[in-house]
């Protein structure tokens, strides 16, 4: 999972910063906010894939005596950072950016440069988000697509994709702003697309807060996965009844499991130890994402 996703990042800052340069010499030619508000977008963009890429680097730490768990959310905390920096940097000063055109309209100049520009930028962004939607099918579950989007544990995907669209319905923002600023002779149409995109990159923030949030508060594995452990819990010979498994991701691929369980009576210590040492080792090779496993066992008498 983390190589797909170290690809998708890969290709994404290379087409953001690509795109940055550009629509800055655009913006510049052509005195278009649009413009200047696109190309703010893919500069954000393109730090944030050098923080994603900063995330998942630490992420990988091996656990110490401070962070015995590892440093797993690492990644999930810079996605909130993340999300906060599209939101001022990218969301805000786009509408302001935006609403001082609406204020001090200028008629455009060069607006066949900011056409060609959005062209390309256009092809940029549909080869990076053709690469992260291929590389998020190839992991996704049953469910449909944005279902899976929403519940997805890994956040390097899941940022790529929205920045990408986001990206996408800005540029067809900003070439109909500019488009028609000049074709109506309306340079105020300018300072409106530039809030419209501001306005989309806000709510790409807002959705990304949101699902990093929960990343980091700390959400179960998938149902699919918590099933299959509670299969092979229940299909163990040793194993009278056990509680419901609980979970936690401690990364994309990094999940913790702890469950309270019920062995036949009369079993051994000795035995016991087997057994447990059994579960374990079936729950990880069926499993290989669950790094941490802590069994209870129960007597009967505990048992409630």
């Amino acid at each position: 999972m983390a190589e797909q996703s170290k690809i998708a990042v890969y290709s994404a800052l290379a087409a953001n910063l690509g795109e940055a340069a550009i629509k800055f010499v655009a913006a510049f030619v052509t005195g278009s906010v649009a413009m200047l508000s696109e190309g703010i977008h893919s500069s954000v963009d393109s730090v944030n894939e050098m923080l994603l890429l900063l995330g998942m680097f630490r992420s990988k730490k091996p656990p110490d005596e401070n962070h015995p768990f590892g440093y797993g959310k690492e990644v999930y905390f810079w996605t909130l950072i993340i999300s906060l920096l599209i939101f001022i940097l990218g969301g805000v000063w786009s509408i302001y950016q935006g609403i001082e055109r609406l204020i001090h309209p200028e008629p455009l100049k060069g607006f066949v440069w900011n056409f060609v520009v959005l062209a390309v930028s256009a092809v940029f962004e549909s080869w990076s988000f053709t690469i992260a939607i291929r590389r998020f099918m190839k992991q996704k579950g049953d469910g449909s697509f944005w279902q899976e989007l929403h519940q997805s544990k890994d956040p390097a995907l899941f940022t790529v994709i929205y920045e990408d669209a986001a990206s996408i319905l800005g540029i067809g923002i900003a070439f109909s702003g500019v488009f028609l600023s000049r074709s109506l002779n309306l340079p105020a149409l300018d300072g409106i697309a530039s809030i419209l995109i501001g306005l989309i990159i806000c709510t790409v923030a807002g959705i990304m807060v949101f699902e990093s949030k929960n990343l980091l508060v700390g959400e179960s594995a998938r149902r699919p996965l918590r099933d299959g452990i509670s299969d092979v819990i229940r299909n163990d010979p040793d194993v009278i009844t056990f509680h419901q498994p609980l979970t936690m991701h401690m990364g994309p691929d990094e999940i913790l499991l702890a469950i309270d369980v019920q062995f036949k009576k009369g079993i051994t210590a000795n035995d016991l130890t087997k057994v447990i040492r059994r579960l374990e080792q079936n729950l990880t090779h069926q499993f290989p994402d669950i790094k941490k496993i802590f069994i209870e066992a129960r007597s009967l008498g505990e048992w409630e």
